[in-house]
């Protein structure tokens, strides 16, 4: 997440040789590029002016809640609860250590 999604979005292409996507109303206007390892990079704008910049990574998982219960019991602390994104899978994300983290369910 960044006040400048053109200037990282371009960084990243350059330095990655990858292609970012039009923005995508439904992951928050988030562009995205497939990344050669089968991963996907999205860069967007904050939603709110409480958000800042922040580097998060997301973790695939095949099961959402277990794996959040998991990062809470470890001393995570929840900072969004599970969601569905319509067509796109479910996230939910966590802070542990001051660091952000953010886990998927296709």
């Amino acid at each position: 997440m960044t006040g400048d999604v053109e200037a990282v979005c371009a960084g990243y292409s350059k330095s990655l040789g990858v292609s970012f996507s039009e923005p995508k109303p439904g992951l928050g206007n988030a562009r995205t590029a497939a990344m050669p390892d089968g991963g996907v990079l999205g860069v967007r704008a904050p939603m709110s002016p409480a958000e800042g910049p922040v580097v998060r990574p997301y973790w695939l998982t095949v099961n959402l809640e277990a794996a959040l219960e998991a990062a809470v019991n470890a001393g995570g602390v929840v900072a969004h609860p599970p969601m569905e994104l319509a067509g796109h899978g479910s996230f939910a994300i966590y802070v542990q250590g001051g660091v952000h983290h953010g886990l998927w369910k296709n």
